[in-house]
């Protein structure tokens, strides 16, 4: 995905989050470099990770990277107005039942794409160093309701204009089929919001 500073060439850079000290976090919305926070709705992610080659078996061990946009739809490190930033962005190791979660704020929306957040899946957190060691990339998608209601609160009003111009239809990575990668949603606006998915990955 694009953003990724992960030590790959991508979006016409080469930046690498995972060799930041303290990368290895739950709690994604505080910058490491400059201690600037993200600001948004909170948003828990929790994710079980399973082997597709052994029954969905867990992967107990495995570590997961995840990165997405700012409620602007700015990506930390790349975009002009957060390039000195590295918020919403870390990684974590999945327990003994292949769970792991990571604090954050809900994914703004930017022009051409539905809202979404990024991931990297590696066989454990000593191979998190970078790219070349990654074995599954993906990314998770909001539901349409949800996203309509978290954008009428304040900071969100660009990703409220953006919404309406996209759909899962006609978005480039999940038109093809997005079902396995919708996340199941609870909470609300005030209290922060859940997110639960399972992420097969062929171990």
């Amino acid at each position: 995905g694009p953003y990724p500073a992960d030590g790959s060439s991508a979006s016409n850079q080469r930046l690498n989050a995972l060799a930041l000290s303290g990368i290895v976090r739950q709690d994604l919305r505080t910058s490491l470099g400059t201690g600037n926070v993200a600001q948004g709705v909170l948003l828990n992610i929790e994710v079980t990770l399973v082997n597709t080659n052994n029954n969905c078996a867990p992967l107990a061990g495995y570590a997961m990277y995840l990165w997405h946009c700012n409620q602007n739809g700015d990506y930390s490190m790349y975009s002009a107005a957060t390039v000195e930033e590295d918020y919403l962005r870390g990684v974590q190791v999945a327990d003994a039942d292949g769970k792991l979660a990571f604090t954050t704020i809900y994914p703004g929306c930017y022009l051409g794409r539905w809202p979404h957040t990024h991931f990297e899946v590696y066989p454990s957190l000593d191979q998190t160093t970078g790219a070349e060691n990654v074995i599954h990339t993906s990314q998770m998608a909001f539901p349409e309701d949800v996203c309509a209601r978290v954008y009428e609160a304040s900071g969100y009003e660009t990703s409220a204009r953006n919404l309406p111009q996209i759909s899962l239809a006609s978005d480039n990575i999940f038109s093809d089929g997005y079902e396995l990668q919708m996340v199941e949603l609870s909470g609300d606006e005030v209290n922060g919001y859940t997110a639960k998915i399972t992420v097969g990955v062929p171990a």
